[in-house]
């Protein structure tokens, strides 16, 4: 390791802590306050600096959260980590992949993901598989010699490789650092804030150089004042809660999910969560337990003693048993093994192993097979009917059978049956249903998610679980021997039915794709080898914490727990964190684009800006920042849908514009009134002040619909504590509010119930607008297609 010939990659799950401190302080928005805040204390008006508390706000409550999310990130992680299998000089042992060096002889067997370059030194019917690295769907046999690139996984039996390259050397260090390093996975709803703040931009900078020109040069008043009337107009503009409330919404997302033993392993995957409305999931290990036990071997024909002896061979042979195998092993116990001459580990898609014994006197030769009794026997065998009808009831069924022919090359037929095989044993496998199953089901029913039991099983055991699990109409389950990815009618089925026995890999991941290609989208949920191309290709992949490493290793989510269960929190999350960040967007948009507006009305007109610093702060604390943060991280259970700018601005346009115009209008009116004298300043300033108040606290009424009694309680709470400070003689004397003519109170009213009316005749305009457009599009669409 001293020599740099170790396994070793900066490898992080989140940022550093200097990184975090990095990109929550010194941030945009931060510098544009400061800025500020240096202008107004540089006119001694202290009080009016108080929305530079945001720079401290911002930046502490970003780093908290992020470092409480990447605490539980790295915890999880750790717990997640798949060690390595390695033969030494003290024999084998487990150790951490970062401790492999150069030359370290690593065993693996299906399941494992390729943690370093290597080559093959011994193997049994080890079979690799590359699709993650080259696209080649079908898995390579790799004998002695063969040249293993990291990153690929074992599709089926076992090995030991020399490690050649190894840390940054290795292939797939070397892909990930040429394709992508420190990039971060797409966000819908990352580029939508981004195309939202690019809009803002645009509109801020023109009407920010009318602002300054206007209040700068445009009235022989004190420049202190001017300097004021600035800051409190630009301040507003700029969306500063925006970016922090998606970010603590996100972490807190993680640390939520992390307490269920949930491991986010990027982001994204969170509000990708949000959008699902199709659950995929495998049978074994995902709706049952992980666990399996033989509850009966049936002896077929004549008494044969070599049945459990042949077990334990074709068992013993795997480098790393499945459930099955597992179980298997567990029953035969210490039963001597047949000796074997030859073998071929099991594979997902042949669903069957074998071994061979040969006698070396007579040269004589059997071969015995273990698997799927629908793959291994024809249709009609009585044997396969008894089995059919095991399955039926929920039960795993294995056939193993004999005959005196010699297995099929593996390099040559790999796949292949040998000839006359017969029935020799039934294995009945006991698989219970997780008991959290059904309730989960049930929730997915309830927020029209769509279930879709996939499993690799045979089609009546999977009809039997799922109807056992509640999934609609899973007790017809497809064989999907019967369908062809090619074929017209497979998107048909795969649409119109919920559970399907016999599935290979690559018809798991022709799945996912039927689902997505019509408009679907996906998460699958699955633990084994074989569910690792569905896994990598659906929208999110969701791994059992017990499941194979190159299952967890593509995965997006890790349920540590193995808890299906956990499944409907973790959906539920992703919905609460987008819906939420659509609301909180919708208060600080619609702050945004009023402070806009206003600016520009004031400037065209050239009358002194009618708000205080003081003002502005005042409004953003009881009308966005303190409610955002609480709308933020309540409940949501509303799935995410596509055009999410589009539903952002629709909300937050008609809100600016009634806000900016009741508040333009009453203090015009104010003026008109009371007067343009300097002593008159603070009455219509509070007029206008009062208007958009109104209108502000009635949008923040809409965003927190559907009511619920604590959100009751902290709108009255903001309300209360506005009134708090504009009506104490401290309040308004701190705040720079006066409002003791009453006619004030009345113009502000009237102006605010106008703003309101404005509101809704503006979303009215804009719905027609967009109805037009959509009807205009899908117009064209009939067009082009006919």
């Amino acid at each position: 390791m001293s020599r740099g010939e170790s396994n070793l990659i900066e490898s992080r799950t989140s940022r550093s802590f200097g990184e975090i401190f990095r990109a929550n302080a010194f941030t945009r928005v931060n510098g544009i306050y400061l800025v500020m805040l240096l202008l107004i204390l540089g006119t001694g008006y202290f009080i009016d600096g108080l929305f530079g508390l945001l720079i401290i706000v911002n930046s502490v409550v970003g780093m908290v959260q992020e470092i409480r999310a990447k605490r539980t990130l790295d915890r999880l992680a750790l717990l997640s980590k798949a060690p390595a299998r390695v033969e030494r000089a003290k024999g084998v042992s487990e150790i951490d992949v970062e401790h492999l060096v150069l030359d370290d002889v690593v065993l693996v067997a299906a399941g494992d993901q390729i943690p370093v370059d290597g080559e093959v030194l011994d193997a049994t019917g080890f079979e690799v598989d590359e699709s993650l690295l080259t696209g080649e769907s079908e898995p390579v046999l790799a004998g002695a010699g063969y040249e293993l690139k990291s990153g690929s996984f074992v599709a089926a039996g076992s090995a030991s490789f020399r490690a050649t390259a190894v840390g940054e050397h290795a292939f797939a260090a070397r892909l990930a650092k040429e394709a992508s390093e420190f990039r971060k996975p797409s966000s819908q709803l990352r580029a939508g804030i981004d195309q939202i703040l690019k809009y803002v931009t645009w509109a801020l900078i023109p009407v920010g150089v009318l602002t300054i020109v206007n209040q700068i040069w445009g009235h022989a008043e004190d420049w202190r004042n001017a300097v004021r009337g600035l800051v409190a107009a630009l301040v507003p503009m700029v969306p500063e809660g925006l970016v922090l409330m998606t970010s603590v919404a996100m972490a807190v997302g993680v640390i939520r999910l992390g307490r269920r033993h949930c491991l986010v392993q990027d982001l994204p995957a969170i509000e990708q969560l949000a959008r699902v409305d199709v659950v995929c999931t495998d049978k074994t290990g995902t709706l049952t337990e992980d666990g399996m036990r033989v509850g009966a071997v049936e002896r077929l024909g004549e008494a044969d003693d070599r049945i459990e002896g042949a077990l334990a061979a074709i068992g013993r042979a795997e480098g790393k048993p499945n459930a099955s195998m597992a179980a298997i092993l567990e029953h035969v116990g210490d039963v001597p093994a047949l000796p074997v001459h030859t073998s071929i580990a099991f594979s997902s898609a042949r669903k069957w192993a074998a071994m061979q014994t040969a006698d070396v006197a007579t040269g004589a030769v059997e071969s015995w097979v273990l698997g799927a009794p629908d793959v291994l026997l024809a249709v009609g065998d009585a044997t396969r009917t008894r089995s059919d009808a095991l399955a039926s009831e929920g039960l795993r069924v294995l056939a193993l059978a004999r005959t005196a022919s010699a297995l099929p090359d593996a390099e040559a037929d790999g796949d292949g049956l040998p000839d006359g095989l017969v029935a020799s044993a039934l294995v009945i496998l006991d698989q219970r249903l997780r008991a959290e199953a059904p309730g989960a089901i049930a929730y997915f029913a309830q927020q029209n998610v769509a279930i879709k039991v996939i499993s690799g099983d045979n089609a009546a055991a999977v009809g039997a679980i799922a109807a056992e699990a509640g999934v609609p109409d899973g007790r017809n389950a497809v064989d999907a021997r019967t369908l062809d990815p090619e074929s017209a009618h497979f998107d048909a089925e795969v649409q119109g039915r919920t559970a399907f026995g016999r599935v290979t890999p690559t018809q798991k991941r022709a799945m996912v794709h039927s689902l997505q290609g019509d408009g679907h989208v996906v998460a699958m949920t699955g633990d084994g080898v074989n569910d690792v191309l569905a896994l990598k290709d659906a929208d999110v992949g969701v791994a059992m914490g017990s499941g194979s490493p190159a299952a967890r290793a593509v995965s997006r989510i890790v349920l540590l727990d193995n808890s299906f269960a956990t499944l409907p929190h973790v959906v539920a999350e992703g919905r609460r964190v987008i819906g939420n960040i659509e609301r909180v967007a919708t208060l600080f948009l619609t702050k945004t684009l009023y402070s806009i507006l206003l600016a520009l009305l004031v400037a065209v007109t050239a009358v002194p800006f009618p708000f205080l610093p003081r003002h502005v702060t005042l409004i953003a604390w009881f009308t966005i920042g303190i409610p955002a943060f609480f709308l933020a991280l309540a409940p949501n259970t509303a799935r995410a849908q596509e055009g999410f700018v589009r539903r952002v601005l629709d909300a937050a346009v008609p809100g600016g514009i009634g806000a900016a115009l009741a508040s333009y209008g009453a203090y015009l009116t104010a003026r008109a009134v009371f007067g343009t004298d300097h002593s008159e300043r603070v009455l219509t300033s509070s007029t206008g002040f009062l208007a958009l108040v109104i209108v502000a606290f009635f949008v923040l009424i809409t965003v927190a619909r559907p009511f619920r009694p604590w959100k009751v309680g902290l709108v009255g709470a903001m309300i209360g504590g506005m009134l708090v400070v504009i009506l104490t003689p401290l309040g308004s004397r701190v705040f720079d509010v006066d409002l003791h003519d009453p006619r004030a109170v009345l113009i502000a009213c009237a102006f605010g119930a106008t703003g309101i009316a404005v509101r809704f005749g503006a979303r009215a305009v804009l719905r027609g607008i967009y109805g037009a457009v959509s009807r205009r599009r899908v117009r064209r669409e009939a067009e082009a297609r006919t």
